[in-house]
């Protein structure tokens, strides 16, 4: 197996999860010394060590982290230091197997709010150097020093560990403010660490949920140029009737190791409130991107061959023209169906051509659901109905290779209309354990679009005649973190982004608070806004609590809640969408109406 710092270059790695939890959930008090477990309970430790190796961790660590002699002798077990340590290693290294690498668990010494002292340091070297010896010639792959609180002390145990010839990280606990509790804020640790010889990886665990740890990651990763671990909690514990629960998902936690791998962390695992659920979630999704998939690089072509004639905007199609003229456009979204009867679609498609609809917006596995192919559903539309239609394309389901064929291949076949996404994780939908691909993410297939119409492929070769492909995005004016939507939005429009469909607006303001924005930095495209007739409260409800982008005001709750028959709540619906519309007719390009369960009448009633 390879050095843990060559694998890192190649991919980014999972670590496993707590410990402490897992052995506290099986009826294991806490006034019992935990690492003596390996000794008085082997199979307790090694199934645990089996439950992350089998969910993907690809870094088992061992039940060693408070196995030194300081920590030992509080339970009076200092003499079977030995005995543990040696325990712990072969406890891992069997659930480990031929492809999991162990690390050497070392805990601090010194408590986080104890003052480090230099005259500390020969005790303190003597006890690291004791229980390292026992880990290392037992035979582990690395050492992770973790869950320290004082740098100084961190340094003088990487040095120690040095003397091992093993690969060395240092994992630092920190709070939300991104501080120890000390003072020390993480780029000062980070920049201490990294200029440290002994020191070949840097991380945090431990004291902060994901979304804190992803903040202090951005923080840190630009003050070092070694590997950087991410071992969050699973979110800080809450007291539901007298027990402290950690709430954080699975699929929270996934969603920010996704995140936190995306911004250049090389390794995400778990700490306190972490199980072998959250880690396998985050490892299937992780291993998705592994090669860093999502950041395969996608070149802007500077020059196109002289004799390519690159298609105008307004030459693509219909719609692209009405956009490049600022002539308002109009679509209604029709999902594809679940079987192979298209005719309840069409039929559909037909009445919207018929209303004078510009084109039909076609889903692409809306919240990773299968259905019949988009793409054949589109072709199908255009050919049969004679109607435009907007093809969502997204990044999920297909690799780079696939992705270029496919966009080819419906251009052949007269499509030229698609909205690129990156698609929602399969977790979302009916098949939750399906693998995700994502070779890029919406800005990368963005690019390779762009490429197609300027005549290069995804491998530079040329391609003669281009497409023509008018390229739309989307886009979250209500997004959590707005200031990173903004950021990702602009990214689209630079790798090639002719206009953006928005997810449905419900706060107009919100629309217009990011118009604003994204004009002010350079982002002035036509923006199609989407639009959501409501139909009942608790559709308005669902739509706020469980559709990732979509956020439904407080206000237009309330006036769902009033409607006490279905017609009443269908016609509130359609009032608040007129509403939406007016309020914004003077910025936007047009509008996408979703039909809501398929009932086209509605989306139609909003554009009357």
């Amino acid at each position: 197996m390879k050095n843990i710092l060559e694998q890192l270059k190649e991919r980014p790695l999972i670590f496993d999860g707590a410990m402490g939890t897992m052995i506290y959930s099986k009826g294991v008090f806490i006034n019992t010394c935990y690492e003596h477990l390996c000794v008085t309970s082997p199979k307790l430790i090694q199934g645990i060590h089996e439950a992350y190796v089998n969910g993907g961790a690809d870094v088992v660590e061992t039940n060693s982290y408070g196995a030194n002699r300081l920590k030992l002798q509080t339970y009076g077990l200092a003499d079977q230091l030995d005995a543990i340590n040696r325990a712990a290693v072969k406890l891992a290294r069997e659930a480990a197997g031929e492809d999991s690498y162990v690390a050497g668990s070392v805990g601090p010494c010194l408590k986080s709010d104890q003052l480090y002292d230099e005259r500390m340091a020969d005790e303190l070297t003597e006890v690291f150097r004791e229980h390292m010896a026992v880990l290392a010639d037992e035979g582990v792959d690395l050492f992770l020093l973790e869950t320290f609180t004082h740098v100084r002390e961190a340094q003088l145990a990487a040095g120690v560990a040095r003397e091992f010839n093993l690969p060395v990280f240092v994992s630092i606990t920190v709070g939300k403010d991104g501080e120890t509790r000390r003072g020390e804020k993480i780029e000062q640790i980070v920049d201490a660490l990294n200029a440290d010889s002994n020191v070949d990886g840097i991380g945090i665990n431990c004291g902060i949920g994901p979304a804190a740890a992803f903040s202090i990651a951005e923080r840190a990763l630009p003050h070092t140029t070694k590997p950087f671990t991410v071992m969050a909690n699973a979110g800080l514990p809450q007291e539901v009737e007298g027990r402290m629960i950690y709430m954080s998902t699975p699929e929270y936690f996934t969603e920010y190791a996704k995140s936190m791998i995306q911004v250049g962390v090389r390794g995400v695992g778990g700490c306190c409130g972490t199980t072998p659920e959250h880690i396998a979630m985050m490892a299937k999704a992780v291993k998705s991107l592994t090669g860093v998939k999502k950041h395969v690089t996608i070149s802007h072509i500077e020059q196109e061959e002289p004799d390519v004639m690159v298609v105008p905007m307004a030459e693509k199609c219909a719609f692209a023209a009405k956009l490049a003229t600022g002539e308002k456009v109009t679509s209604v979204e029709i999902t594809p169906p679940r079987s192979i009867d298209l005719k309840p679609m069409l039929d559909k498609c037909k009445i919207c051509k018929d209303a004078g609809i510009d084109a039909i917006n076609i889903p692409d596995g809306p919240r990773a659901s299968a259905r019949i192919s988009p793409m054949v559903a589109a072709l199908a539309v255009e050919r049969e109905i004679g109607i435009e239609t907007v093809l969502h394309y997204c990044c999920r389901d297909r690799n780079l290779i696939g992705m270029q064929s496919d966009l080819l291949g419906g251009y052949a076949g007269g499509l030229r209309n698609y909205l690129i996404i990156t698609g929602d994780p399969p977790k979302l939908g009916d098949y939750p354990d399906s693998t995700p691909v994502f070779d890029v993410d919406a800005v990368g297939l963005t690019q390779v679009v762009h490429n197609l119409n300027h005549g290069r492929d995804v491998g530079g070769n040329p391609i003669n005649p281009p497409t023509g492909i008018l390229i739309g995005v989307g886009a979250n004016p209500c997004a959590v973190e707005p200031e990173r939507e903004l950021n990702h939005y602009l990214n689209k429009i630079r790798a090639g982004a002719e206009y953006a469909i928005t997810q449905p607006i419900f706060d107009p303001d919100a629309l217009l608070r990011f118009l604003d924005a994204a004009v002010a930095r350079g982002g002035n495209i036509p923006v199609v806004a989407g639009v959501w007739p409501l139909v009942s409260y608790r559709n308005a409800e669902f739509l706020n609590t469980e559709v990732p982008g979509v956020e439904v005001p407080a206000s237009i709750l309330e006036r769902m809640s009033k409607a006490t028959t279905k017609e009443d709540g269908r016609k509130v619906g359609i009032e608040i969408a007129r509403e939406i519309c007016e309020a914004i007719s003077d910025r936007v390009a047009g509008y996408q109406v979703s039909a809501p369960f398929g009932i086209v009448d509605l989306a139609l009633q909003v554009l009357a």
